[in-house]
């Protein structure tokens, strides 16, 4: 099954990636990563390479070409990233879609704890760059990330551990295999 996690920064979305994949033994791709593989290719940092995208669609359109190539050909697959669950459901690509999200203030604190700096500075950064995506996003897609239609699980982290929130990934992709096999034995 392709497991698709969006959310904004800070939300908890690639912990809980890495502990879905961990647990279910499903391949980890994360965009970020796909995102750093082409800043080497063009021999750029990624600092350069990240203003780079904000001046040219055409990388994030590659990003995410190389993202749904991934998802298409793989299936025991766990996808995190801001776009890639919303971009499965648009493009018709299989899988459970879930977006985690927590309140702007627990997300920003989480950020400060991880990255340091200083609250009010991350919250702008992070206010920021989340009003530039979704402008990016819907420009490019026609997509608004928060839109709850786009996924088939909407999880709030603010009060919630990463495995809490693991814990209902992995039952409902129990939930999910249950129905496809009984499916299979009626011969629907």
């Amino acid at each position: 099954m392709r497991i698709a996690i969006s959310g904004p920064p800070g939300s908890g979305k690639t912990t809980v990636s890495a502990l879905v994949a961990q647990r279910l033994g499903y391949e980890l791709v994360l965009v970020g990563q796909i995102f750093r593989q082409m800043a080497s290719e063009r021999g750029v940092s990624l600092e350069t390479f990240g203003a780079l995208a904000e001046e040219n669609e055409t990388i994030d359109k590659e990003l995410d070409d190389r993202t749904m190539k991934i998802a298409e050909s793989k299936t025991d697959v766990v996808l995190e990233g801001r776009l890639t669950a919303a971009l499965m459901k648009r493009n018709d690509i299989p899988g459970l879609t879930i977006y985690i999200d927590a309140p702007e203030n627990v997300r920003a604190k989480r950020i400060v704890e991880r990255e340091g700096n200083d609250f009010e500075t991350v919250l702008n950064e992070m206010n920021s760059r989340e009003r530039s995506e979704k402008k990016r996003y819907k420009a490019y897609y026609g997509i608004d990330v928060s839109d709850k239609c786009s996924y088939d699980l909407w999880l709030e982290s603010g009060e919630m551990t990463p495995d809490d929130i693991t814990d209902i990934i992995i039952k409902e992709v129990r939930r999910i295999h249950v129905e496809d096999a009984r499916q299979v034995q009626e011969g629907v």
